[in-house]
């Protein structure tokens, strides 16, 4: 049986459909497991195009179209962009062309902007996410006179796809990165790539203990059981799955799946 139809259902039986570059919205899929508890999810991660964030523009815009247009078709009845970049690229041309609801991410500025004392907040994200037009309307909206540093993380994602959770190699890359943040006084850095949530102890020891982190994935969450919610299709009991699928070498994703997840989980492969 295809990967198609293993899952596919009908109803409020129909799972939610998760999708980033690579693992990193596995980060994403954790908070909606803790807030849809009974919620089958399926996850799909594009490890083929991985990362999104140093592909051009429009070739995101083709993957994200092409991954929610495989969820939709496949039976989801929600599908969650949980790819900073991605959304940044796809997520108005998604609600376009998807019958189904599409929640997507941006970084936490807002939040970041309401709780600082010094009124300087650093952003590490992928340079896709921070040269998108819809970063720069958030920064339009919400930056209030507030100092934003923003801060591309190239290689990041990389690292955390390949394993790098907390050594030395990760342990240098973020001494490098948080070097500019710390020099500008910031006291609030918002997580703008799904990846750097699972990182976020290391980032704290780099970034010290004057500094906060913000994260967009329990926002997420809410806004996703919300639209569940208005629409009358949440489930309520029993104990939700989570599949993986991937466009790369299952062989390759399932151990660092396993890592981050907690407990083994399958992982096959998808053409998409």
């Amino acid at each position: 049986m295809d990967a198609q139809g293993t899952w596919e259902r009908k109803g409020a039986q129909r799972p939610v459909g998760i999708f980033d570059s690579g693992v990193g919205g596995l980060s994403v899929a954790r908070e909606i497991r803790q807030t849809l508890g009974a919620e089958d999810l399926v996850y799909v991660a594009d490890t083929a195009y991985c990362p999104y964030g140093d592909r051009a523009v429009e070739e995101v815009r083709r993957r994200a179209l092409a991954v929610g247009r495989y969820l939709e078709a496949s039976g989801a009845r929600l599908v969650i962009v949980a790819c900073n970049t991605a959304s940044g690229a796809a997520l108005e041309d998604l609600r376009a062309v998807l019958s189904v609801p599409v929640v997507g991410l941006e970084p936490a500025l807002k939040t970041a902007v309401a709780r600082t004392r010094t009124r300087r907040v650093g952003v590490m994200a992928t340079s896709g996410t921070l040269r998108s037009e819809r970063f720069s309307r958030l920064l339009r909206a919400h930056a209030d006179g507030t100092e934003v540093v923003a801060q591309a993380c190239p290689g990041l994602a990389d690292l955390i796809e390949e394993g790098h959770l907390d050594d030395e190699p990760l342990a240098a890359r973020l001494g490098e990165l948080t070097a500019p943040l710390l020099e500008a006084g910031v006291d609030m850095v918002v997580i703008g790539c799904t990846h750097y949530a699972f990182v976020a102890p290391a980032l704290e020891r780099a970034l010290g203990p004057g500094v906060t982190l913000v994260d967009s994935a329990p926002a997420i969450a809410r806004r996703a059981a919300h639209i569940l919610d208005e629409a009358g299709v949440r489930r309520l009991e029993g104990s939700g799955s989570l599949r993986v699928l991937t466009t790369g070498r299952p062989e390759k994703v399932a151990p660092i799946v396993e890592r981050l997840w907690g407990e083994p989980v399958a992982v096959d492969a998808v053409l998409i």
